[in-house]
């Protein structure tokens, strides 16, 4: 594995800094705490760029809050100063990490995402199955909390495989170290760079299935993975050895209640969608959350809480979901539920 050096200096340095700025700003013009941040824009930048410089950066506290999204999760918010030196760093591990990634690893990453998954997993599907002449069996995992468990020195050990900048080894550490509800564990659902550092985490986990255990048929997004083979005995087999090696290694544990061993016939769900021979659905609790949330949307809009653009990018993005599976009558419904609004002359 190719290593880092002398990278730091090339990341810290004003140019870098004011990109930073300009892609963390993307879609938060109207945010208070943005506009006042860039009343005073260059000083605060160029007194960013001195602390990183000389060592003295220090991260701050974190705003907690609760969302319903809809399970109830714990977001820890940074400051802007702090976001933005997230920002450099999620891009930094971006440019180290991305060529050593597998294939099939699809959270947070360019051309992959959940579609990216969907549709390389019904590739697959069609393959296991002999395009669906015969029936296979599958495994699907998740990590029992997750980022709230991720270990810092087993995180910064694994860091130190190929990052040999200790700048920047001196930075990632300000940025884990700045989570501290658990000592040395977890990563905030807030940050920009939880997303990388979890996926750096696991990438040994991927290592292991691909290298150690050569399993063909494998698929992660984020902390949730399948496996497929015909025979359920090498399931419980790989199973156990993974087990074993996240314990060991990660020190993780999985979520028992979540674990699947089941056939294809009887359908996989897996990002957001019910993977089924011929055809593929929405799962039903994502189709009742959305069509919850273009009602709510709606009404938002028609109290002009929320404005005419931001309405339709959340009609979009669902539609867009649809046109991945056999959504076609549901996205009727909602483009429906829209016509209705503008007939009574509440939209246009």
């Amino acid at each position: 594995m190719k290593v880092i050096h002398g990278f730091y200096d090339e990341l810290i340095k004003i140019e870098n800094i004011f990109l930073a700025w300009k892609l963390f700003r993307s879609g938060k013009t109207r945010k208070k705490d943005v506009v006042h941040f860039e009343y005073n824009l260059e000083n605060n930048l160029f007194t960013l760029h001195d602390e990183l410089r000389t060592l003295t950066y220090r991260h701050g506290n974190y705003e907690r809050f609760i969302i319903n999204d809809p399970k109830k999760r714990e977001i820890h918010k940074a400051t802007i100063i702090d976001r933005i030196v997230h920002t450099l760093v999620a891009k930094s591990l971006e440019k180290i990490y991305e060529p050593v990634f597998i294939k099939n690893s699809y959270s947070c990453r360019v051309n992959k995402g959940i579609h990216g998954a969907l549709n390389d997993i019904v590739i697959s599907t069609r393959k296991s199955s002999n395009n669906y002449s015969k029936n296979f069996w599958y495994l699907k995992c998740d990590i029992k909390q997750f980022f709230a468990n991720i270990d810092h020195r087993t995180l910064i050990d694994v860091l130190k495989k190929k990052i040999k900048d200790e700048k920047l080894l001196w930075l990632l550490n300000q940025t884990i170290g700045s989570y501290n509800k658990n000592p040395n564990k977890g990563l905030p659902l807030g940050n920009f760079t939880s997303q990388w550092l979890a996926n750096i985490y696991l990438n040994e986990l991927d290592y292991y299935v691909k290298h150690e255990l050569r399993i063909k048929f494998y698929y992660r997004y984020a902390d949730d993975f399948l496996i497929f083979n015909s025979n359920r005995k090498y399931l419980e087999l790989y199973y156990n050895n993974i087990e074993k090696f996240l314990y060991n290694k990660l020190r993780l544990n999985f979520h028992k209640g979540k674990t699947v061993f089941s056939k294809f016939n009887r359908g996989i769900d897996f990002v957001g969608y019910r993977i089924l021979p011929h055809y593929i659905i929405i799962r039903k609790k994502l189709r009742k959350r959305m069509i919850k949330k273009v009602n709510n949307s709606m009404m938002s809009f028609v109290k002009q809480e929320i404005g005419y653009c931001q309405h339709y990018e959340r009609l979009n993005s669902y539609l867009g979901w649809l046109k991945h599976c056999s959504g076609y009558k549901l996205s009727n419904n909602l483009i429906h539920k829209i016509d209705q609004y503008a007939k009574i002359g509440k939209i246009y």
